[in-house]
């Protein structure tokens, strides 16, 4: 294994989830000693604009590193390697790109992608044409339970798979995570159509972005895999995902358990799946390490993959839109949620 340090640095340390002034999870706290955990970067600068978030991050995590408050001073006198961000989702883009065009080698950004479907296209334009690797925080692909679940469907348990299934809260925040492992279960074969449908009548806002209450979305692999979800709090389909096969079922009902009815199992066969010693964030953040270790390696919570998944959600929001079936690649460049928002259609003042 390679011996050379990269240069790393964070753009938002924020505060971690329910501490006293958190306005989110704080993800740079989780972040940071993840990429750590394998002695192969090293925390040379921060940025953020409070300084008291700052100070915090540093003596929370016994770190001594000057902290910019411009990004893109940070950027320009690092010389950064490896950079997280760690902000909210409508500042993505603008730091992506910027970090990009100012020779970092890889990205490590919080999820979801971007607030527009362009805004998620440019980002990933932006890696590819500086030879960036670029990688979003989808690092529920390093759970092991998931893993054996795509294990046992590609040995075939429960016959040619038919449809995957998911329920969550909501289709951006959440469902960015559930979505991308239903891409992950189906080896991230691409989308082909969307018809979807949402509803929005309260207030739902999430690290400062808006979201539905509801949503209901049917879509097709080109495979022929289908794919369903429902969110919201009465979205419920009795388990966490349900992977249905040809001859058989994977119901999935935490981060470390499922069940599974398949071939040769006359009754539903529960399998505990415990994550061993790294976190999923310590695997996700080694694997960035890793590419760029490795030249040709794609990490798997690569930008390919995210941007699939990605563009389900937007595709959604279009297809309710225009009350029709969305086929892909999406063209639309928008957000057809806020859309309907800003245009009084749907929101809480349409009760």
């Amino acid at each position: 294994m390679s011996e050379t340090k990269y240069r790393y640095g964070i753009i938002g340390t924020g505060i971690p989830w329910r501490e006293e002034g958190s306005s989110g999870f704080g993800m740079a706290n989780a972040h940071y000693p993840n990429m750590m955990k394998n002695g192969r970067a090293e925390l040379v600068a921060i940025s953020e604009l409070l300084d008291a978030r700052a100070e915090r991050f540093q003596a929370t995590h016994g770190t001594d590193v000057p902290n910019y408050h411009s990004y893109t001073e940070m950027l320009a006198e690092e010389s950064l390697d490896i950079v997280s961000i760690c902000t909210w989702p409508h500042l993505h883009a603008e730091m992506t790109i910027a970090a990009a065009n100012a020779g970092v080698k890889a990205i490590y950004c919080e999820k979801p992608m971007a607030i527009s479907w362009g805004d998620c296209k440019k980002m990933k334009a932006a890696a590819d044409e500086n030879g960036v690797i670029l990688c979003f925080n989808h690092q529920r692909r390093h759970i092991k339970l998931f893993q054996e679940v795509r294990r046992a469907v590609q040995d075939g348990e429960i016959g040619d798979l038919v449809q995957i299934e998911a329920e969550c809260g909501n289709m951006y925040d959440w469902g960015t995570h559930w979505l991308d492992m239903m891409f992950f279960y189906n080896n991230d074969d691409p989308a082909e159509w969307v018809i979807g449908q949402i509803n929005s009548q309260t207030e739902n806002k999430i690290f400062g972005a808006i979201m539905e209450d509801q949503a209901v979305l049917n879509f097709k692999w080109r495979n022929g895999v289908r794919g369903y979800m429902a969110t919201g709090d009465l979205a419920k389909i009795g388990a966490v995902h349900r992977l249905i096969g040809k001859e058989g079922v994977i119901e999935v009902l935490n981060e470390r358990s499922y069940r599974i009815l398949g071939k040769g199992i006359g009754e539903w066969k529960h399998i505990e799946v415990p994550q061993g010693d790294w976190s999923d964030l310590a695997l996700a953040a080694n694997d960035v390490v890793r590419a760029l270790d490795e030249p040709g390696y794609k990490p798997l919570i690569s930008a390919d993959n995210a941007i699939q998944s990605t563009e389900v959600i937007f595709a959604t929001y279009r297809s309710s839109q225009i009350h029709g079936r969305v086929d892909l690649p999406l063209a639309y460049e928008g957000n057809g949620y806020l859309d309907l928002v800003n245009a009084g259609v749907i929101g809480p003042d349409t009760k």
